[in-house]
This record gives structure tokens, sequence and C-alpha cells, in this order.
């Protein structure tokens, strides 16, 4: 696909949500209802729109359940007309959760990030008490939950990035809580038997949020770009999204731990520099870059499931030719650039 054919937001979700033969294959090895826990995030809507797309392709009964506060009405909406049958539950609510009915298969996308610093005792609630909590419920389900590579210690950017069986060494309060989250879900899920997979993932983007579309509009807005992590992995979230299904045919007890990104380790001033050329604008920078970044090697996930489909220079044009033409963004800035981890 071009560029072009992007015409709107509604192209792009159409886009993002096209089951793959892989998608609509794991789909039909799965027995029972699906449901997607924080499906109103930035990834949650295609997830949930992919999956409904390839539970109809495949002639299959099975519903696909999203769940969220939905605090933006229009999310809930627009999944009911593609097919997902939503629900608003706070899961923090103890009563609202157990009234959630039961589903075979639970896609976990729970979780708070930017807002950490000043509120981490309820960053740890949410990112660390809540996943027992809701494996205690579902507890005949499988799993797959997000967790992120933010898990990880920096590691030198020549070394490929970090794998399944590098130490944890989170940086900040909200990297270690994403640990713990990881930490109880594995305690419930060997207690209870429960069958799972924690996908670390770094970093999902697309045309509307993510580190391309920061770069670019950092670059065509004439702002520096910040080199001190002048390195990152990105995957394309329509890949990542599909990752995610297809994962929960390799859920196993314990837990499996499986890295989700694209395979290049990335230069932050290269990506300035593509950009550059392809909006016209000479990109400024300030600091130069560390010996060292926040890097994952997802050749245990390519080796199980296959390649990305979109290239990454693909999804570099898509983002420039998006940014050159003012359409709607989430304006939802990652702060990839950050090394403190304080978010």
């Amino acid at each position: 696909m071009s560029a072009s054919n992007f015409e709107n937001v509604e192209a792009l979700e159409a886009f993002l949500s096209h089951p793959t033969p892989e998608v609509i294959d794991a789909m039909r090895r799965l027995d029972g209802d699906l449901m997607i826990l924080g499906a109103s995030g930035k990834m949650g809507p295609t997830l949930a729109m992919l999956a409904q797309r390839a539970v109809a392709e495949a002639g299959l009964r099975t519903h696909v359940i999203g769940v969220s506060r939905f605090s933006n009405p229009h999310v809930a909406e627009k999944l009911n007309r593609a097919g997902v049958k939503t629900i608003t539950c706070d899961l923090m609510d103890d009563a609202t959760l157990r009234s959630l009915p039961q589903a075979s298969h639970i896609i976990y996308m729970v979780g708070t990030k930017f807002g950490t610093a000043g509120r981490e005792a309820r960053t740890w609630a949410v990112n660390a008490f809540l996943p027992g909590r809701v494996v205690q419920h579902f507890c005949h389900a499988r799993f797959v939950l997000f967790s992120s590579g933010n898990v990880y210690p920096l590691v030198p950017v020549t070394d490929g990035g970090c794998t399944e069986e590098t130490p944890p060494g989170p940086i900040g309060e909200y990297a270690q809580s994403v640990l713990g989250r990881e930490r109880i879900f594995e305690h419930f899920a060997r207690q209870l038997n429960v069958p799972g997979v924690i996908l670390r993932l770094n970093y999902a983007v697309e045309l509307r949020y993510g580190v391309l579309l920061d770069i670019a509009r950092q670059v065509r807005n004439g702002g520096a770009i910040d080199l001190g992590m002048g390195h990152v992995n990105v995957i394309w979230q329509g890949d990542a999204n599909a990752y995610a299904l297809r994962a929960l045919t390799l859920a196993e007890t314990p837990p499996r731990i499986l890295n989700v990104t694209g395979p290049e380790t990335i230069s932050v001033r290269r990506l300035a520099l593509q950009f550059g050329e392809l909006l016209g604008q000479e990109p400024l920078f300030e600091g130069c870059e560390g010996e060292d970044a926040l890097l994952n090697n997802a050749q245990q996930a390519f080796k199980l499931l296959g390649y990305p489909r979109v290239p990454l220079g693909k999804a570099i044009e898509w983002v420039a030719a998006w940014v050159r033409t003012d359409r709607p963004i989430l304006d939802k800035p990652t702060h990839f650039e950050t090394r403190d981890g304080k978010f």
C-alpha cells in the first residue's frame, strides 16, 4: 500500500486491522470467546477490530469482547460498529471486575505509564496489583499479557539488544512496576495453572503516534532532536497486534516470555535525517548519542511467528506523508528519549 491510499483515519484503521492468513488460522485454532482488557488504548481498538475481522473471515461464532472504561465513548461506538461487543468496566473496581463474563482467551493490555511521577502508588496498583486479581477471576482462560521492553536495562548499541534471557534491570518506578506486573501475573499463573505469554513490546508505531511520528513532527516543526537515547527499536502496530493474537496459540505454564519489536537497531540521527529529506526540513540535534540504549532482540518471535510484514522504510515513508499533509494524530508523545525512567 502507498501512503496515498491512507486518505483518512478509517482507511488507516482498515489497513491496521486487515487479518493475514496466519492470524485467521490462529483464530480457527482457538476454542471459545476472546476478551481484550484495556481495549480503548492506542493499540486496543485496532487489535479488537483485527480479531473480529479474522473471526468473520474464518466463519467462526467466536465473540470478540472489548473491555475498558471507555472514557471516550466514540471508541466503544466504533468497536460496536465493527462487530466487537463492548463492556464498560473499571477493572480496579473489584465488584465490577467480578461481574465480567468468563472468556476462554484474554489479551491483557491494561497499564499506566505517563504521569507516573507523583502518582507512584496508583501506578503500582494498576500495573502490579491488578493482574493478580484478573488472573484469579479468569483462572480458566489462556492469556497474552502485554509488558514492555522497559523491564530491561540499557545495553550497548552494538550488542544486538536484550534477549528473553537478559536479566531484568528496570530503571525508574514505571519500569519497576511493569516488572511487578509480570511477576504477579507469573505467580498466579503458576498457582492456578493458567497458560500465558508475556509480550515485552518495544515500540509499536503507526501514523498517529509512536517514535517515528515523534521524530518526524520534531523535524518538521524545527525542534531539536534529543540524541541521548540514540538508538531505538520499532514495529508496525498491525504486525504487533498480529503477533499478540497469534501468541495465544503459544501460551504455556509457566508463562512464556517473548520480545516483540522490529529487526533493526535504528539510529535516531539517521531517522531524523531521513525525515528531513522527506519533509524538506534540515533536522536540528542536541546532545550526543550514548553508547547504550533500551533495545530488544526479537529473534525468538521471528523464529516462531515470522518477520514483520511492514518494513521500516515503508513505515517511514507513510509517517512522513501523514505529517506532511497534516493528518490527525493522537498527540500522545512516547518520550522514548527518556533515560532516567521518569515518565
